[in-house]
């Protein structure tokens, strides 16, 4: 499919914009959505970008009875010098065609979805914010919508991209959150569907965010669904830990979703030649190298938050408190380098920021 194939119908009136001092996170979305289907017949076809409305779809459709959708998330950010940008894009759609083979959902061609983004966030240009710290969250996501009940893959399906003006994902910022470590619940094991981002990994991990959250933690550390011995991710982040000068993360093995930040964090720590190694580590390590006074950071990383401090870990009723409860300095570091690429305030030796404005002159108005 070409990308001047994409028609744009514009909305006849424009809803009224917040204020970006009062941006939450995820709950104004902007004036138009892009929105393209699958048959097994034609294939991808029928790229529009449309007035942002209620999806009308059969009662029957395989998506309420069988989960079988995936979705990312993204962001467009204004730079210092005006224009709006996107970080890492291609990573995001290399997933998305990941967990689509997971989920046995046709693949997309990753630069044709990468350009519809692009043109709708120029459709939609006046609703990238512009206060620190405000970002144009992008939600790609594909659902299933053949008539059918039965237990197979769908026929059809639709994918969509909906844009929304967002604050700080975590009220405290850049400011250490507490989490819990899980012992009860099990998110997802290794041959699972772990390692896709569908949206039946976040209805498991509901449960247990709901208790913690009642007990005051910003989320829930789970560990591996077989032996809940080692660590893995936190509900919306990957984690990483800075032992004895050196810093930790678990390595990929299955049921650990790979996050876009992860990889991003892992170049700039090698780039800077902090010692980085992907492994397994257990909660017992962690218990100990906290009891022996080597556990010198703790911080989370991915797309909503960046990079996320921990403060407190919580494990049986014992609290692990993490450099006092201060920000660290290699996550500070992160943050600050990670945040300064992506609204160009950085350079960025990487080649990881795409300019919204490449590339859409072609698709049709």
């Amino acid at each position: 499919m070409e990308a001047q194939n994409i028609q744009v119908n514009h909305c006849a009136v424009k809803k009224e914009k917040p204020n970006t001092d009062q941006l939450e996170f995820g709950t104004v979305f902007t004036d138009h959505m892009f929105i393209m289907d699958y048959s097994e017949e034609s294939k991808w076809h029928d790229a529009r970008i449309v007035p942002y409305q209620p999806l009308t779809i059969d009662p029957s459709s395989m998506v309420f009875h069988y989960g079988q959708s995936v979705f990312e998330g993204m962001k467009a950010y204004l730079s210092s010098d005006g224009d709006t940008q996107l970080f890492r894009p291609e990573k995001n759609m290399q997933r998305l065609n990941h967990s689509n083979d997971r989920l046995c959902i046709p693949q997309v061609d990753e630069n044709f979805v990468i350009q519809a983004i692009k043109k709708l966030i120029s459709v939609d240009q006046d609703w990238v914010p512009e206060a620190e710290g405000t970002t144009l969250y992008i939600r790609p996501f594909i659902i299933s919508t053949e008539s059918y009940i039965g237990v197979a893959p769908s026929a059809h399906y639709k994918l969509i991209v909906i844009l929304s003006p967002v604050g700080a994902y975590y009220k405290e910022g850049i400011n250490p959150v507490k989490i819990a470590v899980e012992n009860e619940f099990v998110r997802t094991v290794k041959g699972g569907t772990g390692e896709a981002k569908t949206g039946g990994n976040y209805a498991a991990s509901l449960k247990a965010q709901e208790i913690a959250g009642h007990k005051g933690f910003a989320q829930v550390l789970w560990l591996d669904g077989v032996e809940k011995k080692y660590i893995e991710e936190v509900g919306s982040m990957n984690i990483f830990f800075k032992i004895n000068g050196e810093v930790v993360t678990p390595a990929l093995n299955g049921s650990i979703l790979e996050g876009v930040t992860r990889n991003s964090v892992i170049q700039l720590l090698k780039h800077w030649n902090i010692p980085v190694v992907e492994r397994k580590i257990s909660m017992e390590e962690l218990q100990q190298a906290h009891e022996d006074g080597l556990l010198e950071e703790a911080f989370g990383a991915g797309t909503a938050a960046v990079i996320s401090p921990i403060g407190q870990i919580t494990w049986n009723n014992n609290d692990f408190l993490i450099n006092g409860e201060k920000t660290g300095e290699v996550a500070k570091k992160l943050y600050d380098t990670l945040t300064g690429i992506q609204y160009g305030r950085e350079e960025d030796p990487f080649g990881w920021v795409t300019k919204v404005k490449d590339g859409v002159t072609k698709i049709a108005q």
